[in-house]
C-alpha cells in the first residue's frame, strides 16, 4: 500500500524517530495505515528486515498521551492478557513502538460458528483483567465522569444530530432517568474497567487470545461496563438468548474467580442492562459528535442498532419507562431525512 507522505509533517517525523532506533531495526519507508482511530491517535505497520512487522503509533501531544497508554499496558499486561508489548517509546514526541497482535479482528472473524469460542476466550481474559483489580492505579470511573458521558446524548444525539431543543419538562425527565442509571452504575462492585472491550478492539490471536487493543482510557469503575461493550457491541449484534447465556457464563467465572459480581443471577443482569443503557446513551452522542464536528460519517450507520438497544433497555424497566416516551416525541419532532431511528 502506498500512499502520499509529502505533506505529514508527523508521518515524516515518525520515520525519522524509526530510522534512529537501534534497538529495534526496521524498515521505515515500508511503513503504511494499520487502523483507524476515533481520536487523533494514528497506527501504522512497519517491516524488520527479518519480516516480521511491527505497530507504529502516532500520538500528537498535546491532543494525546501515550503514558496512559504505556501504564496500562503494563497493569493489564501483569494480568496475564495479551497485549502490544511497548518495544520503543519517545514519551515527548507521542511516538511507540509496539509488537503486532495481527491483522484479525473479532469483528472480521465472528460468525454463528465462532462466536461462542471467541466470547469466551474474551470472558477469560475480562475475568483475568477483573480479578487484579486494585483501587488507585487507574482512574476512577465516578459519577462526574459517568455523568459527563450521558450529558453527551442531549448534546450531540438530540440537539446536533436530531436538531432539537428540549423543554423544561423533557430535560426533567431525561435529568430523572440519568440519576437512575447513575445510582445503579455507582453502587456496582469496582473494577479495572477497559472501556473498548468490542470486536473492533479485540484481535483474533493463535496464543492467548483475544489480543487487546485501545486500552488507554481504562478506569477504576462498575464491573458490568466490559461484559456489556462486549456483548451490546455497536458493530455486531447477537440475539437475546446468546447474550444472556454469555452473560451467565461470565457471571460463573467471575463468582469463581473471586469477582464481587451480584451473587443474584436477576440482580446481576439488571445492573448488566442499566450499565448498558449509560453506554449505549453516551455511543448516542460520540457517534453523532465524530460526525458533526469530526466529519467522520462511518458512525452513522451503527447508530440504529445503537438505539434498538437503547429502547429496549430502557422498555424493560419502569424506572427507564421515560426515556422510550421521550424518544418518541423525538422521533416526531426530526426531522424525517436522514436520521433513523
Amino acid at each position: 500500500m502506498s500512499f502520499n507522505t509529502g505533506s505529514d509533517l508527523r508521518l515524516t517525523q515518525l520515520k525519522e524517530w524509526l530510522s534512529s532506533l537501534s534497538a529495534e531495526q526496521v524498515l521505515p519507508d515500508s511503513i503504511r495505515p494499520a487502523s483507524s482511530d476515533a481520536s487523533f491517535r494514528r497506527y501504522f505497520r512497519v517491516d524488520a528486515p527479518d519480516g516480521a512487522t511491527y505497530i507504529a503509533m502516532d500520538a500528537p501531544p498535546p491532543q494525546e498521551d501515550v503514558q496512559p497508554f504505556i501504564h496500562v499496558a503494563e497493569v493489564f499486561g501483569e494480568a496475564g492478557v495479551s497485549v502490544p508489548k511497548i518495544l520503543e517509546k519517545d514519551v515527548e514526541r507521542g511516538f511507540l513502538l509496539l509488537s503486532d497482535l495481527g491483522t484479525t479482528t473479532y469483528l472480521n472473524q465472528l460468525n454463528p460458528d465462532s462466536a461462542h469460542k471467541l466470547y469466551l476466550d474474551a470472558i477469560d481474559a475480562l475475568v483475568l483483567i477483573q480479578a487484579q483489580s486494585k483501587p488507585g492505579v487507574l482512574p476512577e470511573y465516578d459519577r462526574a465522569l459517568l455523568h459527563r458521558e450521558l450529558m453527551l446524548f442531549p448534546e450531540w444525539y438530540v440537539g446536533k444530530h436530531l436538531g432539537i431543543t428540549m423543554s423544561e419538562k423533557q430535560t426533567e425527565r431525561l435529568n430523572k432517568v440519568f440519576d437512575a442509571l447513575l445510582a445503579n452504575n455507582l453502587a456496582q462492585p469496582q473494577v479495572y474497567v477497559h472501556r473498548d472491550y468490542h470486536s473492533r478492539n479485540l484481535m483474533v490471536t493463535e496464543r492467548g487470545n483475544p489480543g487487546i487493543l485501545d486500552f488507554q482510557d481504562a478506569v477504576y469503575g462498575p464491573i458490568t461496563y466490559d461484559l456489556v461493550s462486549l456483548l451490546r457491541d455497536a458493530y455486531i449484534q447477537w440475539d437475546e438468548e446468546m447474550v444472556l447465556d454469555w452473560a451467565i457464563r461470565y457471571w460463573e467465572r467471575a463468582r469463581r474467580a473471586g469477582l464481587p459480581v451480584n451473587p443474584d443471577i436477576d440482580a446481576f443482569y439488571r445492573d448488566f442492562e442499566f450499565m448498558g443503557l449509560q453506554r449505549h446513551l453516551k455511543v448516542l452522542g460520540i457517534f453523532a459528535r465524530l460526525y458533526h464536528r469530526d466529519g467522520k460519517d462511518g458512525y452513522l450507520k451503527d447508530l440504529p442498532l445503537v438505539m434498538e438497544y437503547t429502547r429496549k433497555a430502557a422498555g424493560r424497566y419502569h424506572a427507564l419507562a421515560p426515556l422510550i416516551v421521550l424518544l418518541d416525541e423525538f422521533e416526531e419532532k426530526a426531522p424525517s431525512a436522514g436520521y433513523t431511528f
